[in-house]
């Protein structure tokens, strides 16, 4: 009975999944430390520690467009690897493909080559991202581990947020010590380092990257091309040259224009399908609509929440802390001087010009604008003293560290009511997602109350109390999606139908760059946050009105 039971243990999960977790950790390591600063070094000022510069709605609007064309890409970097490249390649092209483009950010700071790098990274993201998620769904796809895909993909989106936990302190050090390009240049080696992670356990997935036989009514990649790609591109390059902007600027016209092609082939597939595939890519799309919403809101993360944590919470260091901090910089007995600790930095404060004007035109971003009364009065009766703050990115951190923390939880209150058999099917788990998500816009409510309107910096604890609910409904969600598409996809689309996840992904990233650039339209910040919470409980209400086909057609199909 001892022996049977060490069994079960050695067979829960693939020999391959350990290796498919570090890779997309590191993976994720560089991306997620590339949205960790992203708009602080698009808004940082030219002149001082050489940033773009770039207004606060601009960076909004290039980091939707940037987020939202990674999520784009995957619709057809998935077909590419299911019907030509196969999956190990695809895999590689697109590593190496980001690692060039994280590099180049490092390197080059003229605009046409930032944008040129941002591009390698959003076409490597399309090969890699869809890529290796069904990957891991074809180790779980046979006995004795198919009972387990859920449970799978939660340890695998584990990985993803550990990368994105530790990249925002390896970011904060980097450009403290060095600069902003060698953060950058971080991101490209945590890439490289996933590559070689990918290569040591490559005979344990093997098997399961072989690619689809062409089967009858199969899409073929001329009808891509023809039908879906080169129509995207003239539809996104009439939304870009249309005169006077319909959606606010001419990157977000472009994107929408572009996506419709795209929604169209997904809708087609449907339409087209075979009638034992049709309730599967039906319930399949509807999932994809109503989890858009989730990544309109979750997504404001790089934008309105580090707004939030860049001009309303409170980052000062503890007294207690500022000497330790600045020992950290202390060499041979002596102390560099115009250096920063590695966790915290000065660039908030007001900047001036030798002539004494101000270099940050917006007026918008200087740190000591709304301290409470006391830390006023303390720096006007100790005007020489200096003010320690956290690095803004550090508090990019807090998601990932709550989905490091919570996961084992989640996996196991699952596990609890499977044993029970009361476990909830996979879109029950999204819907319930969608709910609690919305209850984190209640907290940052709350949290714009506390500070009167931002007049006075908040504590940091009410960002760690939204981003732990979010990150509940996140891990009903994000991953569940990620296990739905690999149980209900037909086999010979599953690559494609995981990049249509992507695209509800990506659909919804550039939605929350378009909301995060309507920041400042709202004088009291509780409306723009009560804006989201309607949105993910519209959502929510769309999730409950088809909740019930849903789980029938998931019981139809065996799970």
């Amino acid at each position: 009975m001892g022996n049977l039971k060490i069994e079960t243990m050695k067979t829960k999960h693939p020999k391959g999944l350990p290796f498919l977790f570090f890779t997309e950790m590191w993976e994720r390591f560089g991306y997620y430390l590339i949205l960790g600063i992203f708009v602080l070094y698009v808004i940082e000022p030219t002149g001082l520690k050489g940033g773009l510069g770039l207004p606060d709605k601009t960076a909004d609007d290039i980091f939707g467009t940037y987020i939202a064309l990674t999520y784009l890409t995957p619709f057809i970097g998935g077909f590419l690897a299911d019907r030509i490249l196969g999956y190990i390649k695809s895999i590689y092209l697109g590593g190496i493909l980001m690692a060039i483009g994280y590099i180049g950010l490092g390197i080059f700071k003229e605009l046409p080559l930032f944008y040129g790098s941002l591009a390698l990274i959003i076409i490597g993201n399309g090969f890699f991202k869809p890529t290796i998620s069904t990957l891991l769904g074809n180790l779980y796809s046979e006995e004795p581990y198919k009972a387990n895909k859920d449970s799978g993909y939660n340890i695998f989106y584990m990985g993803i947020n550990i990368g994105a936990f530790i990249c925002n302190i390896i970011a904060a050090f980097m450009r403290n010590k060095f600069g902003w390009g060698e953060a950058f240049i971080t991101a490209g080696v945590g890439m490289l380092i996933g590559l070689i992670i990918f290569t040591i356990g490559r005979k344990h997935y093997i098997h399961a990257a072989q690619m689809k036989p062409v089967q009858e009514g199969d899409t073929k990649l001329s009808e891509i091309l023809i039908k879906v790609f080169l129509p995207a591109i003239i539809a996104g390059a009439i939304g870009w040259f249309i005169p006077n902007n319909i959606f606010g600027s001419d990157n977000t016209d472009a994107f929408i224009f572009a996506c419709i092609p795209v929604i169209y082939f997904y809708a087609s597939l449907y339409f087209k399908a075979k009638p034992e595939e049709k309730s599967s890519i039906g319930a399949l799309l509807s999932v994809f609509l109503i989890s858009m919403f989730f990544w309109a809101v979750f997504k404001q993360n790089g934008t309105a929440l580090t707004r939030w944590a860049n001009y309303y919470t409170d980052r000062s260091v503890p007294s207690s802390m500022e000497k330790p901090l600045e020992d950290i910089y202390m060499v041979d007995g002596k102390s560099y001087e115009n250096k920063e600790v590695p966790i915290y930095d000065d660039q908030f404060q007001s900047q001036k010009d030798k002539n004494g004007n101000t270099i940050k035109v917006q007026g918008k971003d200087i740190y000591f604008k709304n301290i409470s009364p006391a830390q006023r009065s303390e720096l006007e009766k100790n005007p020489q003293n200096k003010v320690y703050l956290y690095n803004t990115e550090l508090l990019q951190s807090i998601n990932p560290f709550w989905v490091i923390a919570l996961t084992p939880l989640v996996v196991g209150f699952w596990g609890l009511l499977r044993k029970k058999g009361k476990e909830p099917l996979t879109p029950t788990k999204i819907v319930l997602g969608l709910f609690i998500s919305g209850l984190s816009c209640l907290v940052m409510v709350l949290a714009v109350m506390a500070g009167d309107n931002g007049a006075i910096k908040v504590s940091p604890w009410w960002l760690v109390a939204s981003y732990g609910v979010i990150t509940v409904g996140e891990l009903c969600l994000s991953p569940m999606g990620l296990s739905f598409v690999s149980k209900l996809s037909p086999a010979r689309i599953t690559a494609l139908m995981m990049g249509g996840f992507f695209l509800a992904n990506s659909v919804g990233n550039k939605l929350s760059g378009i909301l995060a650039s309507t920041w400042y339209n709202y004088e009291n910040k509780m409306n723009y946050f009560l804006v989201n919470f309607a949105l993910l409980i519209f959502a929510t209400l769309l999730g409950l009105s088809m909740l019930k086909r849903l789980n029938n057609i998931m019981k139809e199909k065996g799970h």
